[in-house]
């Protein structure tokens, strides 16, 4: 049987965070950590993905998204990559603040219904960030079968959009939770599952309940 061509990228958001916790932007803040719920998904992260094969894994650099990948690579005996093109989206000013209150200033309905048209006050547009994820990815998938990527809801928001042909406005439309897999496979754009949290059970993100309200950062998944 002929070998298949292509890459499958399997896009994993970093598991539940304080900040996620707290209601917070956590932006590019490399202090916030996770929460003691996300430190069980990270390892029911590691027990989905343990047996399977990687040419490579690349992930964001920062430190909730080393936290999430650890148990795995601690699995794997496998390196990680760190690319700065994963990072978060830098939110400028607005990073740090709660999501309550910012969901009370003017911008935050452009950030829901017109999001290609926000740059964050001293921060990043959200097209300048699809861009550098979305090269980032093509790039380090090319000429690899299968890679694992790990960074933040925003990002791999802006990722599933890009090869679903969405325009950027729609991408608040895709849910992507903490420690979710989302798969696609490449050049051809096929996307393959979003936001699956199916692996999660010992975490609250396995209840069903009220799905958070807050889409800007990716959300902070069902409580």
């Amino acid at each position: 049987m002929a070998k298949s061509s292509g890459c499958e990228v399997v896009l994993l958001r970093h598991a539940h965070s304080t900040a996620n916790l707290k209601g917070i932007l956590a932006g590019r803040d490399n202090r916030v950590g996770l929460s003691p719920r996300g430190k069980i998904e990270a390892g029911e992260v590691a027990d989905l993905l343990k047996s399977g094969n990687f040419d490579a894994i690349y992930s964001s650099p920062l430190r909730r998204c080393k936290e999430t990948i650890a148990p795995l690579l601690a699995l794997k005996k496998q390196k990680v990559e760190f690319l700065d093109g994963l990072l978060e989206m830098e939110y400028g000013r607005w990073s740090g603040k709660s999501l309550s209150l910012l969901a009370k200033e003017e911008l935050w309905k452009a950030i829901q219904s017109r999001p290609s048209t926000v740059r964050f006050p001293g921060g990043e547009s959200f097209s300048e960030m699809s861009l550098r994820a979305n090269q980032a990815v093509m790039a380090k998938a090319m000429g690899k079968s299968r890679i694992l990527i790990v960074s933040h809801g925003d990002v791999i928001k802006s990722i599933v959009a890009f090869h679903l042909g969405l325009a950027l406005d729609l991408f608040q439309r895709i849910s992507i939770d903490p420690a979710s897999i989302t798969t696609i496979r490449l050049p051809n754009s096929q996307v393959i599952q979003v936001n699956s949290t199916a692996h999660l059970q010992k975490g609250t993100s396995g209840v069903k309940g009220k799905r958070d309200r807050f889409t800007l950062g990716g959300g902070q998944g069902t409580v």
